[in-house]
């Protein structure tokens, strides 16, 4: 993926260097081109297509087209397109000729999701069309691991070992072995695919790959936040208030725990740079989970996006990820200096909790607690901190906080007075 400049605001913008010279001026052009890309990478919708029922048909049609005809394969292919066991809703979403689709596979709600319409609109795998001939010796395992290495750590900006590759290639030779490498080669070159390929044993926090049919893969469908919801997530809205506090709850530290694994389960911490409802999913257990990883960076990857030119710290402003403009040498910081929990308190715990719960099943001195630790949390993303990170100590109190709250709501329901006696007694 391209270096992205800084950014003012939420819009990337080129830092803004005036010395005249032609070289300079080029750079900054440069920089305004880059920084155009990867905004509409975090808001697609700025170009995004009107969703068509007939063209996604078409579009798959022409996917098992390709199948019949041998160009392509996959898991998913034969329920597709002979067994008529995975069969269209209807669309989601197009956007920059991103594909998102709804189906139903087996009785299962599922989305299929392509970064590309078309097979044929990839970049093929230069070493099958070398190989292809009657003297052919067939295409080298390292060779192949070689390249598919290199495409991954041009995503993650990671290098990993060939043993952890095995979700993302097919590991042996074998009938149809060309279809499965030229299908595998589509979908590696798709970042979220790398994502939720590799990083769901890891954590539950990502969606995990149910299956693929060329440069389609398949994810488990779940209802998106919602950002116009009063609850920003899909609650009973029948359920009495106290029902509505556990489920917040629940969820608030299901965010934490997401901050937690982001932070310390992986080689690299993985910061996402676009936090909003529409990102993230809850599961039944109210698990949060992230639907959306476009905008995902491990920390290596993180620092060569935020190391740019800059006259000030607005220049440094990468979406939700923020650096600090060294004016000496007019040169954004490598590091991060927000974090991903201080701008989930601002998005997302700060629309909950800004004011008390108005559950008489907690006690108001509680929900005081809980809000004042949210504005903490949130505000220290302001821009007169020297750190904008949110300190350990205000994720273990929010903890501490969501814990208590679930311990007095859990009370309540054994005795429904006590809710009675904390609205009554102002606690």
């Amino acid at each position: 993926m391209a270096r992205a400049p800084g950014a003012r605001g939420r819009a990337a913008r080129g830092g803004r260097c005036r010395r005249g010279a032609l070289v300079a001026f080029a750079a900054w052009t440069a920089g305004w081109v880059l920084a155009a890309a990867l905004l509409l990478r975090a808001h697609p919708s700025v170009l995004s297509e009107r969703c068509s029922d007939d063209k996604s048909r078409r579009i798959l049609a022409a996917l098992c087209q390709d199948y019949s005809d041998g160009r392509l394969t996959g898991t998913l292919c034969e329920d597709l397109c002979v067994a008529g066991e995975l069969l269209y809703q209807c669309c989601l979403y197009y956007e920059r000729g991103k594909k998102v689709l709804q189906a139903r596979w087996r009785g299962r709600p599922v989305v299929l999701k392509s970064k590309r319409e078309a097979f044929s609109s990839f970049p093929p795998l230069g070493l099958l069309e070398e190989e292809v001939g009657p003297g052919s010796q067939g295409v080298p395992k390292a060779e192949l691991l070689l390249l598919v290495a290199g495409e991954v750590k041009n995503i993650l900006g990671l290098e990993l070992p060939n043993s952890s590759m095995g979700p993302l290639w097919p590991a042996q030779q074998g009938p149809g072995w060309r279809r499965q490498l030229a299908s595998a080669w589509t979908l590696v070159q798709q970042e979220e695919y790398v994502y939720f390929s590799l990083l769901p044993d890891l954590s539950p926090h990502i969606l995990p790959v149910l299956g693929s049919c060329g440069h389609f893969y398949a994810v488990e469908y779940l209802a998106a936040g919602n950002p116009h919801h009063r609850t920003l997530f899909p609650l009973d809205e029948a359920t009495p208030r106290a029902g509505q506090a556990k489920a917040t709850s629940h969820i608030a530290l299901s965010f934490l725990d997401m901050v937690s694994h982001f932070d310390n389960d992986f080689s690299h911490r993985l910061h996402l740079c676009d936090i909003k409802p529409e990102n993230f999913a809850i599961r039944r257990d109210f698990t949060v989970v992230a639907i959306d990883v476009d905008m995902a960076f491990f920390e290596p990857k993180m620092r060569e996006i935020l190391e740019q030119n800059c006259t000030g710290d607005e220049d440094c402003n990468f979406f939700d990820c923020f650096s600090r403009c060294d004016l000496r040498v007019n040169k954004c910081g490598a590091q991060r200096v927000n974090s991903n929990l201080q701008v989930i308190c601002d998005k997302i715990f700060r629309r909950w909790f800004s004011s008390t719960l108005k559950s008489p099943a907690v006690s108001l001195q509680l929900q005081r607690q809980l809000q004042q630790a949210v504005q903490e949390c949130a505000d220290s993303g302001g821009p007169w901190r020297k750190s904008w990170r949110a300190t350990p100590s205000v994720f273990w109190k929010l903890r501490w906080l969501l814990q208590a709250t679930l311990r007095e709501l859990q009370e309540v329901e054994k005795s429904p007075l006590l809710g009675q006696e904390h609205l009554a007694q102002g606690k």
